[in-house]
């Protein structure tokens, strides 16, 4: 399980280049991905990155008994939030924005699927490799270099994962906040528990 280990000023220059001290990114604009209705009785966040092993697992197996068990039928409202611990999770979700909220979800699953693979070689094959993912996706190559380019974007995203993270005391990935109480990584039938409990509330 990673560890967050940066603070904001290291994470924003390790993952977006040299930032002055003046700048304070404008995160207002950062849309918040999400699934089920916002007045669900149990609202879950997960805090993840696209380069943690337990996130993709998660992801394959968990994420989608919650969509069937309990998104799909309006009993939870899912939040996903990205955490960063390098610059190719950040290149991956900026990939995976790149289509706006209608194709988030499914772009962040073939990233998440097609991890072992798109994560290795060096930093420009990592990048081929995600610009790839976006084609197939549907994404037109313009956009995604756009997107691939949004420095103002790549440093909004850094300082939003930042405020995020320490806001919830996150410190691992995934993390999930469950109607505002911290819980980590869990077996699914230990987080349907958790959650058959607060719909019987």
């Amino acid at each position: 399980m990673k560890r967050l280990i940066a603070t904001a000023a290291l994470a924003l220059a390790v993952l977006t280049g040299p930032v002055q001290a003046q700048d304070a990114p404008d995160t207002s604009q950062i849309t918040e991905m999400t699934m089920g209705p916002e007045d669900a009785p149990v609202t879950l966040i997960e805090y993840a990155s696209f380069t943690c092993p337990h996130c993709a697992s998660f992801h394959a197996g968990p994420f989608k008994q919650l969509k069937a068990d309990y998104i799909e039928d309006g009993q939870l409202h899912f939040i996903y939030r990205d955490v960063y611990f390098d610059r190719f999770g950040l290149w991956a979700s900026m990939v995976a924005r790149c289509g706006g909220e209608e194709k988030f979800f499914g772009i962040a699953d073939m990233i998440y699927d097609q991890q072992r693979d798109w994560t290795q070689g060096e930093p420009a094959e990592i990048a081929g490799n995600l610009r790839r993912i976006g084609k197939v996706a549907g994404l037109e190559p313009d956009t995604l270099e756009a997107c691939l380019n949004d420095q103002d974007k790549a440093q909004a995203l850094v300082a939003w994962y930042q405020q995020n993270a320490e806001a919830d005391n996150v410190t691992s990935t995934p993390t999930l906040i469950i109607n505002g109480e911290k819980h980590s990584n869990m077996a699914y039938d230990d987080l349907k528990a958790i959650i058959d409990d607060k719909l019987a509330e």
